[in-house]
């Protein structure tokens, strides 16, 4: 484990940044550079952590950039636009803020020298509509141009890329890491099990696309924190690209609902409604690349995260 150590982290104050910061903060000095669009760090107290240093910027913003990246010892890569409605409605600013931020973030690290990691945070989106066990050397879709659904996942692809020519031509160590679908307590904004779960608890018609045979596989927040942590600290890292994720842990988005209306011995009704965006139908990761070089693999399967993930929102939201 890191310890004694300086870690920047852009975008800190969302769902996985606050998690890492979790289980970075006692032992080691967290800098996160965050516009707190949403603010997850401070739901969870991080904020007024002795250890955690909050500077509000934006990645887009060079000096704001090289302010949080000075003297960090490593660098955890995380701003971006999070979740498909946002992202289909802010087609632009989705790649302003991945292409743009990441090309800041990398030049700082490069400048600032000493900088013994950079982990580029990527999305299991490059695999496209289809991705059946897909590892991370298979072949990547852009998808149409001109489907905004797709920009998040053009734009990440571009970073990763760039994150491992600047290891290749500048020797900067990276890192990039395609996450696929994470969940957990202290998820903000967007995403189907936090969706679910919440309305789940309150009694509220859970609401799914078409009819719900999208395929995905979820992983719990502690298992990519755990990723992340073995990835700045395993020198076989650099250079590569890591599927993070738990293939266990797969069902259909129907399916996923029913599960968590019987954990929370919910009244809730499912109900469905058309989706005429582009979506991803199939996503199943091989991580056998993640076993090997990092010796991570998922412990948490579906079932038992979903009940922490209840506990945690019953006691949020004072529902017994």
């Amino acid at each position: 484990m890191i310890e004694g150590k300086t870690v920047c982290i852009t975008g800190g104050a969302g769902f996985i940044g606050t998690a890492l910061t979790r289980r970075l903060a006692d032992t080691n000095r967290v800098r996160i550079l965050d516009i707190l669009r949403r603010n997850a760090l401070a739901e969870a107290g991080l904020d007024r952590h002795p250890n955690v240093e909050l500077v509000v910027g934006d990645v887009r913003d060079p000096e704001a950039v090289a302010r949080a990246v000075s003297g960090a010892d490593y660098v955890v890569h995380m701003a971006s636009i999070a979740g498909v409605d946002t992202v289909i409605g802010n087609p632009v600013l989705t790649m302003e803020i991945s292409l743009e931020g990441t090309i800041n973030v990398l030049r700082a690290a490069h400048a600032a020298g000493g900088v013994a990691r950079v982990i580029d945070f990527s999305t299991s989106e490059v695999f496209g509509s289809y991705a059946f066990r897909v590892r991370e050397a298979d072949v990547t879709s852009l998808g149409a141009v001109g489907e905004a659904r797709w920009t998040y996942a053009v734009s990440k692809l571009a970073t990763e890329h760039l994150a491992h020519n600047y290891w290749k031509q500048h020797g900067l160590p990276t890192v990039a890491i395609r996450p696929f679908n994470i969940f957990g307590p202290g998820q903000v904004g967007e995403g189907a099990i936090h969706a679910f779960v919440v309305r789940a608890l309150r009694g509220e018609p859970i609401t799914i696309h078409n009819e719900g045979d999208q395929i995905r596989s979820w992983c719990y927040i502690d298992d990519i924190v755990e990723a992340i942590e073995l990835a700045l600290e395993r020198d076989g890292a650099v250079g590569e690209t890591f599927n993070i994720g738990n293939p266990r842990s797969t069902v259909t988005i129907y399916q996923l609902a029913r599960l968590i209306v019987r954990l929370a011995e919910s009244p809730s009704e499912i109900t469905f409604v058309p989706w005429d965006f582009a979506d991803v139908e199939l996503r199943i990761p091989d991580v056998k690349k993640a076993e090997r070089l990092l010796g991570f693999r998922a412990k948490v399967d579906l079932e038992d995260g979903i009940l922490r993930t209840l506990a945690w929102y019953r006691e949020k939201l004072g529902i017994r």
